[in-house]
C-alpha cells in the first residue's frame, strides 16, 4: 500500500537519494520537531523543493514531552500581552477546525478562585478577554469553544469531586484544547511528504557548506543507520533545532541565536484515581500546574527548572516527582502517591535568550525569533507548540524575502493534515462500521482521535490481514493494526520509535512498555525485515533504556539523574556533542 503521505524505510532511502541530487533543494530544514515539521509543510505547500532531516526519530526532543496543550496562554493575560494570546487563540481555532480536528480536542478547565468578590471579578475579566479574543479568532476558523461559566463551591464539587473544598470558594470554567504532541509532528511530516517534501529521520547535519562567495549553499548530512555521508545542495538551510540551536549554528562557525534549556516534568495517573470531569489550571511559585484528563489517564505537570546537563535525555529526579505530587495533593483530596504513578517524562523548553547578533537581520516576535545567521542560513527558536504554524510561516517568509513570499504566500492556515479531510463524515460512517465489528465506544474514540478519516485506510490493513483486528495482548487499548500502521505509514524504524512516539507505552505503562516488547516485536519484525537477533537486540536496548530511566528517577539531582540515564547506550548513536 504505497500512499503519497506514507513514511517508510523505503521512502526514507528515496528521500536521501533525492536530497543529494545535484539539482538541489530550495529549502533544507534541519530538525524534526513541531517547528521543523511545520516549516517543511509550509515550504512544500508553497511549491518549494523541500527536504527535512532529523537526527533521531520524528518528535524525539521537546515536541513529544510537552504538556500536550493547544492553548492561548491564559497566564499571559495577567501580563497584559493581548497580541500574544490573540495569535495563539487564532492558531488554536485553526487546529480545532481545519488543520487537525481529529488530533486536537476542546478541553474544559477550572480556574480556581480562593478569595471572594475581587478575585472573581478580575479573573472573570481576564477569562472574558480570553473568550473575546477566541471569538475574534474563530470568525475566520468557525471553531468556537463554549464561553466561561462561573461556579460556587457546590458547582465545583459536582464537576470535580476530588478538589479539596478548603480554600477554594468557587471556580471559572473555561476551554482550551489538548493534543497528542508526537502524533501532531508525525502527521505534519507525513502531510509535507504527501505534498512532495523529502523526509529522512535518523539523519544528522554534520557540516554546513558554503560557495565561493561565502553564502551557505547546503550541507553534508550523515545517514546514521549506515554511516554514509551525502552532500545536499540547498539555496537556503533553515535550522529548527530547539535546545540544539547553538550546536547546529556552530557547525556553520556562527553564533546566532542563544537558547537556555528549562526542564518541565509530567506525571501520569490512572483515570479512575482522580474523580473529576474537567481539567484544573493552577499557578505555583515556579510555574503553572495543569491537571489534564485524557481518555485513559490524567497528565499532571509542569515544573520549570534550569537544566545544565546534556540535552539528549532529560529525566525527572525523585525531587521533581515529589514536587508535582505535593502540589497536586495540595488541591486534590485523591492523596496521590508514587505507587499511583503510571508514567513520567521530562522535556526541555528552549528559552530564547536576548541575543546581540550584530549586523544580522532578524524577525523578532513576542515569543520566537527568526535570524539570518549567515547568508543563506536561517535559524528559528523560541515559541511554543500552539503557535508552530505561525512560526513556520515566519521562517519561510523570512527565508524567501518580502517579494517572493508575497508571490508565494503561506497556505497552511487552510491546509488539513492527513486524517483531517472529511473527518466529520468519517466519524459517522466509522461508527456504523465499528458497530458491525462489535467494537466498543472507547475503541472507536481511541481510533478516531488518532487516525481521523484515515481509520478507513487502517481498516484496509485489517482486511489484508484479519489478525491485525485483535488487541495487542499486553496493551489491549491498542489494536495490532496500529503497530503495522506505525511502520507502514508513520515512519517507525525501531521498537523505541513505536513505544515513544506512536503507541506511547513509554508514558502510559508502569513498566514503560517492557511487557509489550515481545508482542510488538512479533508484528514489527517481518514488516521491518528483522532476523531473530535484530529483534532481540531491539528489545534488549529498550530494557536497558528503561532500567536507566528508573535509576535516574531514584536520584535527587539533575547531574546524578543524567549520569544514570546516559548509562544506557543509544540504539542509533548520534554525534554528541556536535563539534
Amino acid at each position: 500500500m504505497h500512499h503519497p503521505s506514507a513514511l517508510t524505510s523505503e521512502t526514507r532511502a528515496m528521500a536521501l537519494e533525492a536530497m543529494s541530487d545535484p539539482t538541489g533543494l530550495d529549502v533544507l530544514v534541519v530538525g524534526g520537531g513541531v517547528t521543523g515539521a511545520g516549516i517543511a509543510l509550509d515550504a512544500a505547500t508553497r511549491g518549494l523543493r523541500t527536504g527535512i532531516i532529523e537526527m533521531q526519530d520524528w518528535a524525539s526532543g521537546t515536541s513529544a514531552r510537552s504538556s500536550r496543550l493547544v492553548h492561548g496562554g491564559l497566564r499571559y493575560l495577567y501580563q497584559l500581552d493581548f497580541p500574544l494570546v490573540a495569535e495563539a487563540l487564532k492558531e488554536r481555532g485553526r487546529l480545532l477546525h481545519t488543520i487537525a480536528p481529529h488530533l486536537v480536542t476542546a478541553q474544559p478547565f477550572l480556574w480556581p478562585l480562593h478569595t471572594p468578590v475581587i478575585e472573581r471579578a478580575y479573573s472573570a475579566i481576564g477569562i472574558g478577554a480570553y473568550d473575546a479574543l477566541a471569538a475574534v479568532g474563530s470568525r475566520e476558523t468557525g471553531a468556537a469553544v463554549p464561553r466561561q461559566k462561573h461556579y460556587g463551591r457546590a458547582g465545583v464539587a459536582r464537576l470535580f469531586p476530588d478538589v479539596r473544598p478548603e480554600g477554594m470558594r468557587g471556580a471559572i470554567r473555561f476551554y482550551d484544547a489538548r493534543v497528542d504532541d508526537a502524533r501532531l509532528v508525525i502527521d505534519l511530516v507525513r502531510t509535507a511528504s504527501g505534498y512532495g517534501a523529502y523526509a529522512a529521520s535518523r539523519t544528522q547535519l554534520v557540516e554546513v557548506t558554503r560557495g565561493a562567495d561565502g553564502r551557505v549553499d547546503g550541507a553534508v548530512i550523515e545517514d546514521l543507520t549506515s554511516g554514509e555521508q551525502r552532500r545536499v545542495r540547498a539555496s537556503r538551510v533553515i535550522l529548527a533545532t530547539g535546545v540544539w540551536t547553538e550546536e547546529t549554528q556552530a557547525l556553520a562557525g556562527e553564533q546566532g541565536l542563544s537558547v537556555l534549556a528549562s526542564k518541565g516534568i509530567h506525571l501520569l495517573f490512572p483515570k479512575d484515581r482522580i474523580k473529576g470531569s474537567t481539567g484544573l489550571f493552577l499557578r505555583t511559585e515556579k510555574s503553572v500546574l495543569f491537571i489534564i484528563p485524557w481518555q485513559r489517564y490524567w497528565v499532571i505537570g509542569t515544573t520549570d527548572t534550569p537544566w545544565d546537563e546534556p540535552v539528549r535525555h532529560p529525566v525527572p529526579t525523585s525531587a521533581d516527582i515529589d514536587y508535582v505530587l505535593e502540589h497536586a495533593n495540595a488541591v486534590l483530596s485523591s492523596d496521590l502517591t508514587r505507587a499511583d504513578i503510571i508514567g513520567t517524562y521530562a522535556g526541555l523548553r528552549p528559552l530564547l535568550q536576548p541575543t546581540a547578533a550584530k549586523g544580522s537581520s532578524a524577525k523578532v516576535s513576542r515569543e520566537h525569533t527568526v535570524l539570518e545567521v549567515a547568508p543563506g542560513l536561517i535559524s528559528i527558536a523560541g515559541g511554543k507548540l500552539t503557535t508552530y504554524r505561525a512560526m513556520a510561516q515566519d521562517a519561510v517568509d523570512f527565508a524567501l524575502g518580502p517579494e517572493t513570499s508575497k508571490e508565494l504566500p503561506s497556505v497552511t492556515a487552510r491546509t488539513p493534515l492527513v486524517g483531517a479531510e472529511g473527518y466529520p463524515a468519517a466519524r459517522r460512517a466509522f461508527a456504523r462500521v465499528a458497530t458491525e465489528r462489535g467494537w466498543s465506544d472507547d475503541l472507536v474514540d481511541h481510533l478516531l482521535s488518532r487516525y481521523g478519516s484515515e481509520v478507513f485506510e487502517l481498516l484496509r490493513l485489517i482486511e489484508e490481514d484479519p489478525s491485525l483486528a485483535e488487541p495487542i495482548p499486553s496493551a489491549p487499548p491498542y489494536l495490532r493494526a496500529e503497530v503495522a500502521w506505525a511502520i507502514r505509514m508513520e515512519g517507525a524504524l525501531h521498537l523505541e520509535d513505536i513505544l515513544m512516539h506512536r503507541i506511547r507505552l513509554d508514558q502510559e505503562h508502569r513498566d514503560r512498555g517492557v511487557s509489550a516488547l515481545a508482542d510488538i516485536a512479533e508484528i514489527a519484525a517481518p514488516l521491518l525485515g528483522w532476523d531473530a537477533a535484530t529483534a532481540q537486540a531491539e528489545q534488549q536496548n529498550w530494557r536497558d533504556q528503561v532500567a536507566a530511566e528508573q535509576a535516574a528517577e531514584a536520584t535527587d539531582n539533575d547531574a546524578a539523574a543524567a549520569r544514570a540515564r546516559l548509562q544506557a547506550p543509544d540504539l542509533i548513536p548520534v554525534h554528541v556533542p556536535i563539534p
